[in-house]
């Protein structure tokens, strides 16, 4: 009723605007119709795309097994003598001899979406739809089901690559070029939303190149097709057919669709996914620097107009820009002559070379423009810049062994189990070793990191990298904001130099 209050209300105006006599806009000249005539107009049907891509667009269905515990290992306090005291201390000597020896298993299901790619069943989707999966079950358009196997995934741009045997050739879908997407042009969103199965959703493209903190290189294309839990890793539609964007996030304080969702651009998906399909893995471009947005106090001390590029704020021992002459304080405002208009584009940039690869870095130093040719190395694995420091268990739980800290993603279940807000975005602390470098600082399970030095992370593998950057400088401590029950603060933690 609200809506069809909101309709009848507009409709009332524009039949007003449309009698004033006055109204400046009732005269429609010659070159308005011609320009009129080459915007994209709404089709009568998106049924003929509809069953077109529908064959190949799947739902993913994960299950997930934890351990949970069958009771308290301490007796509630009853009354001395009570005859409850005494059957708990029985139910106890009862459970503590249980020949498993260990605690019963829960089984999780969680929902997603994809698309075939390949004939051969190649499947694509998010990589937090399949993150914590003991079984992967794809189902197809024709209800058939067949158990999926990870080719490789990608944490950093939350992109995923299955394989599954259906023993026959499966109809696929295409990237299209992301680029040529406009702002305005119709998209249609299609998955599996609550486990409802195919299904279709139309709407504009209302952005591009958004940020929405959820790793470091965020360049989302947003629209307004409703999508809603269910709906990660489907495909975004233009109205060819191609596939543009990868339906991965939306914004709701409800928890439910409010016309804001999130994808991940074609163009980036389909060099990801290239890489996965060729070695199960991705390599990237690295300069090595730490930079930092430009604020317009910064932009005027150094004598720039504007904030476009990225400010170096460290280097790190033998990286390709340190071994190329970039200095601490140079602001890098290009890379191959493509301008960084956010600070953030820097990083993705540098992240689609490859090793030996040599990149024209545009920079402003001394009041002056200069260039600078860096030839790139392969951005180094968590492993490679914390040495033997962290362990990862396939959970995505990560222990870093000489801080004390056990670190994993904010998931909704761990956002439920920790109390941690919606609106709360970091990596999440589930234990701290007693004696630890962070123990000795107060870091408690339940705290989130917000960010690491100057920079915001959002995944257990960004912390890892931040804190080996840090070690590989060699300091002596680290500073970290932490978010506790919504109360933000920051703490250094020293580190051990080795």
């Amino acid at each position: 009723m609200r809506y069809s209050s909101l309709r009848r209300n507009t409709l009332a105006l524009f039949i007003v605007a449309a009698l004033g006599s006055t109204v400046p806009y009732a005269t429609t000249t010659l070159a308005d119709t011609q320009n009129l005539s080459n915007l994209q107009t709404m089709p009568a049907s998106f049924a003929d795309l509809v069953e077109k891509v529908q064959p190949a667009v799947v739902s993913i269905a994960v299950e997930s097994k934890l351990a949970t515990s069958r009771f308290s290992t301490e007796i509630p306090e009853f009354p001395k003598g009570s005859p409850f005291e005494e059957f708990f201390r029985r139910f106890q000597e009862e459970q503590s001899t249980n020949p498993q020896g260990r605690s019963p298993e829960k089984t999780v299901t969680g929902l997603g979406s994809g698309f075939v790619i390949a004939p051969d069943g190649k499947v694509v989707t998010n990589y937090h739809v399949i993150k914590d999966a003991d079984g992967i079950t794809v189902t197809l358009h024709d209800e058939s089901k067949y158990t999926a196997t990870v080719i490789g995934f990608d944490e950093k741009t939350d992109l995923a690559l299955l394989q599954i045997d259906a023993k026959k050739t499966l109809p696929y879908v295409s990237f299209g070029d992301s680029n040529k997407t406009r702002v305005g042009d119709w998209v249609i969103a299609v998955g599996n939303p609550f486990g409802l199965g195919d299904t279709f959703t139309a709407g504009i493209l209302s952005a591009r190149g958004r940020d929405i903190n959820s790793g470091p290189y965020d360049d989302f294309l947003q629209f307004d097709a409703p999508i809603n839990r269910g709906n990660s890793g489907g495909p975004l539609f233009n109205n060819q057919g191609d596939v543009v964007g990868i339906n991965t996030a939306i914004y709701s304080p409800t928890g439910g669709s409010v016309g804001i969702g999130f994808a991940i651009p074609a163009n980036t998906a389909s060099t990801i996914i290239q890489q996965l399909r060729e070695t199960g893995s991705v390599s990237r471009g690295w300069l090595g620097v730490q930079i930092q947005p430009l604020t317009d106090e910064i932009a005027e001390s150094l004598g720039l107009s504007d904030t476009k590029g990225a400010l170096v704020a460290d280097l790190l021992p033998e990286s390709p820009a340190r071994k190329a002459g970039v200095q601490v304080g140079d602001v890098v405002t290009a890379v191959d002559d493509k301008i960084i208009n956010q600070f953030k584009e820097l990083p993705r940039f540098i992240a689609s070379g490859k090793a030996g690869e040599v990149v024209k870095l545009t920079i402003w130093r001394g009041n002056k423009s200069q260039t600078v040719a860096v030839t790139l190395s392969n951005m180094p694995t968590d492993t490679q810049v914390a040495g033997n420091a962290f362990k990862l268990d396939k959970s995505g739980t990560v222990t870093h062994n000489e801080l004390g800290l056990k670190l994993t993603s904010l998931t909704e279940k761990m956002r439920k189990q920790h109390e941690v807000a919606e609106t709360t975005q970091g990596v999440l602390i589930v234990d701290v070793a007693n004696n630890s470098p962070a123990a000795d600082v107060g870091l408690q399970a339940g705290d989130v990191i917000v960010m690491v030095g100057q920079m915001k992370v959002s995944a257990p593998a960004e912390v890892i990298e931040r804190i080996g950057e840090a070690i590989q400088a060699k300091r002596q401590s680290l500073l970290l904001l932490i978010d506790r029950q919504g109360d933000q603060r920051f703490i250094t933690v020293k580190l051990q130099q080795t």
